[in-house]
């Protein structure tokens, strides 16, 4: 069963960037209204644990995407964008930005997917993750982190919704 939220065609801002938490905060809404049930999986480090679930607050269990919204003030010029088609690409000029990479799938002014790429490296720790968001279905979130002296750990969270 298909259940349509709003289409939203990816609003450009002034600073040139996709308006990703204005768009993911509406979609939140209406998946807390709908209140469909969701088949989660969990996967750290090999260990998988599986269960049907209510997200009670979309805006929190999408947080890490909402988060990675480019189009902050202070983020103006700092990504080279790309709209060709039906794809919309940002790609991070600094390689020390947190979201290093950002792709909107479209098919019309409905959006068909978002992709994230984020990465942090500093002394203590190096992350990189990889958020993927399909409206309406599927989000999922990978996780690598190599924290100095303690090792790696990789978390896969999925989210399915019925």
């Amino acid at each position: 069963m298909s259940v349509m939220l709003p289409a939203c065609k990816p609003e450009i801002k002034n600073n040139g960037g996709f308006d990703l938490t204005g768009y993911l905060k509406k979609d939140a809404a209406g998946l807390n209204k709908l209140n469909r049930p969701v088949n989660k999986t969990v996967t750290h480090n090999g260990v998988t644990e599986n269960k049907t679930v209510h997200i009670a607050d979309w805006s929190s269990e999408l947080g890490l995407f909402i988060d990675a919204d480019i189009n902050k003030p202070a983020f103006k010029n700092s990504y080279n964008a790309v709209d060709e088609d039906s794809l919309l690409v940002y790609k991070a000029k600094d390689k020390e930005l947190k979201v290093q990479e950002l792709i909107i799938k479209r098919a019309g002014q409905k959006i068909k997917y978002i992709l994230i790429y984020n990465k942090v490296n500093n002394l203590l720790y190096k992350t990189t993750q990889k958020l993927t968001y399909f409206p309406d279905s599927v989000y999922r979130i990978e996780t690598v982190q190599h924290v100095k002296l303690l090792g790696t750990n990789t978390n896969i969270i999925q989210g399915i919704l019925k």
